[in-house]
Order: structure tokens, then sequence, then C-alpha cells
């Protein structure tokens, strides 16, 4: 097993999915990866809602892309979104990648901390997916659609509770293809200043 250093360091988003459903134990590390994470003031309030039913997935799916498809684009969109409207306005987009397992991650609507805590609690998933050489992905759209009329009321349904939103995702499961070099990427951005 690699260290931690190695873990981050060769990470790579994994886009494309065998159909392979994953082991119990390892699924159950990444999630524990995630309820380990740090979060302000120790609150732990994150909720993790881990899809794996071909159903409900699809499900998703379908609501994600009928809700990206009335979207317009503007001159501000944001790059990712403005993808996914335009995928979505073309029909079947898959915003979780046929992987087979998303892992939804929720947290207190008021809570001044939610978006951090639920992304700090992704990346050590991504990572723990990572060393168990996984392949998996941020995912958004669920946090750019957590108030659509016919999305959060599903939400509900799978676990959400009312006080609850959508902060981050991630999808798990087998590569469809071998996973990339794990070679570290050569740095482009993320500026260090030291004092």
């Amino acid at each position: 097993m690699m260290n931690a250093l190695q873990a981050i360091m060769t990470r790579r988003s994994t886009r494309s999915y065998k159909s392979d459903a994953l082991e119990p134990e390892k699924l159950q590390q990444i999630i524990d990866a995630g309820r380990y994470a740090p979060s302000g003031g120790n609150n732990q309030s994150c909720h993790f809602i881990v899809v794996q039913k071909p159903e409900v997935l699809a499900k998703l799916a379908k609501m994600v892309e009928n809700a990206f498809a009335k979207m317009e684009i503007t001159p501000e969109t944001y790059s990712s979104l403005k993808m996914s409207i335009q995928l979505s306005k073309k029909g079947g987009y898959v915003f979780h990648y046929n992987a087979p397992v998303l892992i939804i991650v929720a947290n207190k609507q008021n809570y001044g901390n939610n978006m951090a805590d639920c992304a700090v609690a992704v990346e050590n998933m991504l990572i723990a997916a990572n060393s168990l050489d996984l392949g998996s992905c941020w995912i958004n759209q669920l946090n750019w659609l957590t108030e659509d009329e016919n999305i959060l009321p599903y939400l509900r349904e799978l676990g959400l509770k009312d006080d609850e939103r959508v902060y981050a995702s991630l999808v798990v499961g087998y590569a469809k293809s071998d996973l990339p070099s794990r070679e570290p990427l050569p740095r482009k951005g993320n500026e260090v200043t030291f004092v």
C-alpha cells in the first residue's frame, strides 16, 4: 500500500468505470476516511449518503440531465457547469460517469463550515480510493442543484434531512481502463509564498 504523500500526489480523476461492484470492506474504508476528516470545532456533522442501487443512480442521472437542460449559459457561467448544461441539452448526460458508487456528502444548511467540512471529507475519500487502486472523481453537479425543486425532494427520499444540503460528492469504482500513470503531474498553478 502506498504512503499518504504518494496517494495524494498520484491521485487522478477517473471518468469511465466498470460496472463491477465495490467490495464492502473497500467501500467501508473509503467512507471511514471521510468520517475521520477534520471538521470545524470537531462538529462531525457531515452526512454521507452512499448510493449503490443502479435504479437510483439512473434516476438521479436523468433528473440532473433534465435540470441542466433547462438552464441557459451566460458569459459568467463556470466552465464545468457550462459543459454540464451543453451535454444535457444534447441528451444522454450521466453526471456520475456510470460509476457503481456515488457518495453524496451533505451538511447542515445553516452551519458556517458546511462546505469546508464536506470538501475535506471528500478529499480524504478520494485519496483513500487512490490508495486502494480504485478510480474516483469529485462530483459538483448535485451541489449546483441542491435547491432544485425536483431533485431536493428526491434527495430527501434518499435520506437527506430537511435542514441539510449537498455540498460535495464523489464517485468511486474500478476504472474501465488502466489507472493513469502513478507519476505526480507537474504543477502549473497553486502559487506558494514563504514569509
